[in-house]
């Protein structure tokens, strides 16, 4: 168990692999604790000596079966506080191993009074040696690992205790990486959150569904885009884009790009006057040269749709007939930051329901499929499908519902997924419904 430190970009799977390498050769039971502060990325202790140590129980494992249900007892993630004269805080503040010849006072008032005053856990507790180490990762101590003998096996000894020192040293690169990433993670995930509202907004004779699906397993977010806004005369605008790549640096890119449409599309100006300003602005902005985009605007009482394109593939079309294709395009336009200037609209006449698409390349083209390819599909799959439920009257291009929509969303990118695509993978669908009076 011991080599699987480290496999793993997990804390508790870490943890476990810990726990799990000293038992039950070594020891009967042993935990792994972490620093609050230290998991929440916080500075150090103001003293070198603080009164109490708050430690969050990060993996726990036991073999007495005198004494059962410890995981119970003893449940993880719960945050404990250790006061100074524990061999725990001890430990941590000395930097050195805390043998004991029976369980702390501190622990053993805890777990007896948890259960009533137990007496055969009293006795258990009374009967265990323990050993305490100290986890420290350059110089500065993160947690440590406690492990326990029961009856009949003989105290802990110095050389038990530098054998866990020895494996302590592993496993706290391991926890430092797997903290590293958690966090990282985290970050990506709150600001995709940010991004990509869990829930679709509805305007004027415009219904939305939408979806992204990253381009691996341990990617959160990369350089593709979506919006969907309010505009003056009761217009809605919709967006999707790509900036380059799917790291940090694309989606760095990518939130300055969709900032400045947000803002932009606060001014009442035309939607290719829109794309060349978001051009203009691309070229200042690293890591935006060449992200497309296309930008479509719907006025529902006008019964017209404008669309005007960056480099980006076209939008595709589902009228009520269930016949689809992608938009002929005035002009395909370049990418952004290349400060050409020149985008043309192409406008369409919507009068009756239609089903709107955009997306991302990611959905459309692969290590295996060139883009056209990927284009005819996509249109195979919006034409081939049905309504979710049969029963129901159609409704706008052939969807009866929001929750239709959203089913037909999570169906093509599905579809895409199986594909195998190397790139991050965004769909946005718009019911565009015409107004009547």
């Amino acid at each position: 168990m011991a080599g699987l430190i480290g496999s793993v970009l997990d804390l508790r799977l870490t943890g476990g692999h810990v726990v799990h390498s000293l038992m039950p050769e070594f020891c009967d039971a042993s935990s792994v604790y972490l620093l609050e502060r230290w998991l929440q990325q916080e500075n150090a202790y103001l003293t070198a000596d603080p009164p109490q140590i708050e430690a969050r129980r990060l993996a726990l494992g036991s073999g007495f079966r005198s004494a059962p249900e410890w995981e119970r007892r003893l449940p993880l993630g719960e945050v404990v506080v250790f006061p100074r004269e524990t061999p725990y805080a001890r430990a941590l503040a000395t930097g050195r191993p805390q043998l004991l010849d029976a369980m702390d006072e501190h622990t053993s008032e805890r777990l007896t009074a948890s259960q009533g005053g137990d007496p055969v856990l009293r006795e258990v507790l009374r009967s265990v040696s323990l050993l305490v180490v100290p986890l420290r990762l350059r110089d500065a101590a993160v947690g440590v690992i406690v492990c326990v003998r029961g009856p009949g096996r003989p105290p802990f000894a110095t050389e038990d205790a530098a054998h866990v020192e020895a494996l302590a040293g592993r496993a706290c690169v391991a926890l430092d990486n797997a903290r590293r990433y958690e966090h990282e993670r985290r970050t990506a995930l709150a600001i995709r959150t940010s991004l990509l509202p869990a829930t679709a907004p509805e305007f004027e004779g415009c219904r939305i569904a939408h979806g992204y699906l990253p381009a691996g397993q341990d990617t959160v977010i990369g350089g593709d885009w979506f919006d969907v806004l309010p505009r003056p005369g009761h217009r809605v605008s919709l967006i999707v884009g790509d900036a380059m790549g799917h790291g940090p640096e694309s989606a760095v890119a990518m939130i300055q790009l969709r900032t400045a449409v947000r803002t932009l599309a606060g001014f009442d100006i035309t939607p290719a006057e829109l794309m060349q300003r978001l051009d203009a602005l691309a070229c200042d902005t690293p890591g935006a040269s060449f992200a497309t985009c296309v930008y479509a605007e719907w006025d529902a009482r006008r019964h017209t749709c404008t669309v005007v394109a960056a480099g980006h593939p076209p939008p595709l079309m589902r009228g009520p007939d269930r016949a689809a294709g992608p938009l002929a395009l005035t002009s395909p336009g370049l990418p952004l930051g290349l400060g050409t200037g020149t985008y043309e609209p192409t406008v369409v006449e919507v009068d009756e329901p239609t089903l709107l698409v955009l997306y991302s390349d990611g959905l459309v083209e692969s290590r295996h499929t060139d883009i056209d390819q990927g284009i005819a599909r996509l249109v195979g799959a919006l034409e081939a499908d049905t309504p979710a439920k049969g029963d129901h009257p159609a409704g706008p291009a052939d969807v009866t519902g929001p929750e239709e929509l959203r089913e037909l969303c999570e169906v093509l990118l599905r579809e895409a997924a199986e594909v195998g695509s190397a790139d991050d993978r965004t769909l946005l669908l718009a019911e565009l419904t015409p107004a009547t009076d």
